[in-house]
């Protein structure tokens, strides 16, 4: 899969050569601006910064090299290749000094000046994947649909955008409902790839006997049932990254035939008698360690070497648990787009019940507890009582109100109402809707109290 066209300036006073070494270029699949003068090529870097440039040493206005100064103070990382007529052993040496990629004579070798750009190709899909990364966490704590500001979630933004900027196979871990196809789905959207198609299959889910043909289709007459020809996943993929969630979970007669077409780009459908060549991406996930599933006989040696070019393992909620208000307000904003109502966001007292929790669910079950109390709540703020049962008996164990041995029934409602309404900040809604009452209630019953005092 090839990486989108570089921008490259061209600086040159010579029409002549500004229009033999575009044309060069561009046949190469490079795209090209150009520029006549040292001044006119700081205003088009001003103006649409380029990936790489290429400049004249001798220039009607400025030197090459103090262009070269300019635009590495303008941005250090840009690969900028000097040309001359006149090159001594000096001026190159020079050039270098001054952080020039490289340094070229005229008459111009174009295969060596392609291969210059080609080793610079990789540095500037890394610098665009981390200038995206930096802006995209300064911004809003966000990665993708990720959300979370916490450190162990930046180093997973940053491996999964090292991770896009290649064409590289990974595999995936972490437990239940961390998010590992959503960052399957990140990698691919940041990618290359990112306009074609992103497949996603549960291995664990496929019947074993048609595991081979969901992968890699089945041709009409293959066995009982296949009244048509059929493409597989992989075909479907194709240009385009196909997940494979589960991958432990695959048989293992599938594993060595998943293999071959990982090293060679061959698909044979079930039943078929030629090879199909497809350009996918793979990326692998599963729920246990990958390597424990490789001792277990789980998953095969060398398809566990083949895939794991990169691992990342994505951390469970409980080890992040500082993104959690991040998280939650993020989520009761989609509830509120989704089921039309109107929550503020979640209490304090409930964001500690929250955060006391261990998630052994994850994200995926505090989006499911949210949705919930959202849709029970319906505006105002998500209080204790808007939890699922579970939760708030977690909570009482911790958050006991005490009432005293002898105590009637009216002492212990008063109690009651007093210690949440103190716990609620005074807040006579909060407490109506923490306690299960209608907040006249509250107000007949704090009034009776001041009265009776």
């Amino acid at each position: 899969m090839s990486l989108p066209p570089l921008r490259i300036l061209v600086v040159d006073d010579e029409a002549a050569m500004r229009e033999v070494l575009s044309a060069r270029l561009e046949e190469r699949g490079f795209s090209i601006s150009t520029a006549a003068s040292g001044l006119a090529a700081r205003e088009l870097v001003e103006e649409d910064p380029p990936d790489l440039v290429i400049s004249d040493v001798v220039l009607p206005d400025i030197s090459g090299l103090d262009l070269l100064q300019t635009l590495k103070s303008g941005d250090r990382h840009r690969p900028v290749v000097l040309i001359t007529a006149y090159g001594t052993v000096d001026s190159a040496v020079e050039a270098i000094k001054r952080g020039a990629t490289d340094f070229l004579t005229k008459p111009i070798d174009y295969d060596k000046l392609v291969a210059i750009i080609d080793a610079a190709r990789g540095e500037i899909s890394q610098r665009r994947s981390v200038e995206n990364l930096e802006t995209t966490l300064a911004a809003t704590g966000r990665f993708g649909e990720f959300v979370g500001r916490s450190a162990a979630m930046r180093s997973v933004y940053e491996a999964l955008g090292t991770l896009a900027a290649s064409e590289a196979p990974a595999i995936l871990s972490g437990e239940s409902g961390t998010g590992k196809e959503l960052a399957a789905r990140t990698v691919h959207a940041l990618s290359a790839r990112s306009k074609a198609p992103f497949v996603a299959v549960n291995t664990a889910a496929i019947p074993e006997s048609l595991t081979e043909s969901e992968l890699f289709g089945h041709a009409k007459g293959a066995f009982t049932g296949a009244i048509a020809t059929r493409s597989g996943y992989f075909e479907m993929a194709d240009g385009g990254t196909l997940f494979l969630d589960e991958i432990s979970e695959m048989p293992p007669g599938v594993q060595p035939k998943l293999l071959r077409v990982l090293e060679d780009g061959l698909v044979r459908r079930v039943g078929g008698r030629r090879e199909a060549e497809v350009d996918v991406r793979v990326l692998a996930a599963t729920n246990c360690n990958p390597e424990t599933a490789v001792a277990e006989g789980l998953l095969r040696k060398d398809l566990f070497y083949r895939l794991s070019v990169f691992t990342i393992e994505l951390p469970p909620l409980r080890e992040r648990i500082e993104d959690l208000p991040l998280l939650a307000h993020h989520f009761l904003r989609l509830f509120n787009d989704k089921h039309r109502t109107d929550v503020d966001g979640v209490s304090e007292e409930t964001l500690s019940v929250l955060t006391a929790y261990e998630w052994p669910g994850n994200v995926r079950e505090l989006r499911n507890v949210l949705e919930r109390a959202a849709i029970v709540a319906r505006q105002g703020w998500i209080e204790k009582i808007h939890l699922p049962p579970f939760l708030r008996r977690e909570a009482t164990s911790s958050d006991t109100i005490t009432i005293p041995a002898g105590s009637t029934v009216a002492d212990a409602e008063r109690m009651l109402i007093l210690e949440t309404m103190k716990r609620m900040d005074g807040n006579k809604s909060r407490a109506a809707r923490a306690l299960g009452l209608d907040v006249r209630t509250i107000r007949y019953k704090i009034k009776a109290y001041e009265d009776g005092e």
